[in-house]
């Protein structure tokens, strides 16, 4: 492990659950504004971007599903159908790629960053 994996595994062994949520949601908005900022040169990323952020959303869903999940019932139900809209714009996405159309999937990630951060 380098110093900078290292480093970063301790740093997000103090942080609560909301945080490292909060952290990995605007952690995969950055990439993907990154890529929508600089199109040309790194459209080559979107792939791997919308992958990760999938996933993400994919380990949300699955967290909302769960038994012992402390969310109220309309919260769970409200996230579950935000994670199948990220699901379907992702597909679309990847299906006829263009800058413009990451912008909803950027400000979701950050709206829902800015709520777990509220909470922490």
């Amino acid at each position: 492990m380098n110093i900078s994996q290292n480093y970063a595994q301790n740093d997000m062994s103090g942080m609560g659950q909301s945080e490292l949520e909060s952290r990995a949601l605007i952690r995969t908005a950055s990439s993907l504004n990154q890529i929508k900022e600089h199109w040309e040169e790194c459209k080559g990323e979107l792939d791997e971007a919308l992958e990760k952020n999938r996933k993400l959303w994919t380990i949300i869903a699955a967290a909302m599903n769960e038994a012992d999940c402390p969310q109220p019932q309309e919260v769970k139900k409200n996230i579950l159908n935000l994670a199948v809209f990220v699901f379907q714009r992702t597909m679309e996405i990847a299906a006829e790629p263009e800058p413009h159309k990451l912008d909803i999937l950027i400000n979701i990630n950050m709206n829902i960053a800015k709520g777990l951060a509220g909470n922490a």
